[in-house]
């Protein structure tokens, strides 16, 4: 399908239709590195308002995301952006850390949404009414700005990390468990930014 024949407003109208004031996306970034925390992003959107070039941050270079960054939280109502980190990842398991950083993301808005409309197919224990959008960031606006938001920040936060960690060479992979990535874990072993959980096919090997 044509990005322009995509109605970015579908799921926001609805939600309008049926008496709620403000909605927002909600979306995460980073269920699947090996190192880091993951990271969530909630946003509210003028109605009727879709920001042009915003699609989901996967489909979007790196150089357009950073673009749009800027853009979004200079027309967003709101926005707000949170993180569960490698502990809390190891603590309660990749889902429930996902849901935390989604909560503490819709809660971390300056002006409280009426409705959510989340990425995915599994709903977080949110206080607001919502409801999930499967591909939700190739079909909302709200939702694909909201990943945009999550994508940029935690990619940032990664290139913080590669320079506090620097045999990692997390700039060049995030966190994924790309082959350099292994490679750097078979030489130097984990860090304490390291999900343990997730490397226990690594650590099976050794």
């Amino acid at each position: 399908m044509d990005n322009k024949e995509i109605n970015w407003l579908e799921y926001e109208n609805k939600a309008y239709e049926k008496g709620y004031g403000l909605v927002c996306g909600v979306d995460e970034a980073g269920r699947g590195p090996l190192a880091g925390p993951v990271c969530a992003a909630a946003v509210i959107l003028p109605k009727g308002h879709i920001i042009e070039g915003v699609n989901d941050s996967k489909k979007l270079t790196e150089k357009r995301r950073e673009a749009l960054y800027d853009v979004i939280k200079n027309e967003a109502l709101a926005y707000s952006v949170a993180f569960a980190d490698e502990k809390e990842i190891d603590s309660l398991n990749i889902l429930q850390a996902t849901y935390l950083a989604m909560r503490r993301a819709v809660e971390g808005l300056s002006v409280k949404c009426d409705y959510a409309l989340i990425d995915g197919n599994r709903m977080p224990p949110l206080d607001n009414d919502a409801e999930t959008v499967i591909k939700g960031d190739a079909k909302s606006a709200s939702i694909a700005a909201a990943s945009i938001l999550a994508k940029v920040t935690r990619d940032r936060l990664m290139l913080e990390l590669a320079e506090k960690y620097p045999q990692y060479q997390f700039e060049k992979h995030k966190g994924y468990g790309t082959k350099l990535h292994y490679e750097m874990l078979d030489k130097f072993g984990p860090s304490e930014i390291h999900r343990q959980t997730f490397l226990k096919t690594w650590y099976a090997k050794k």
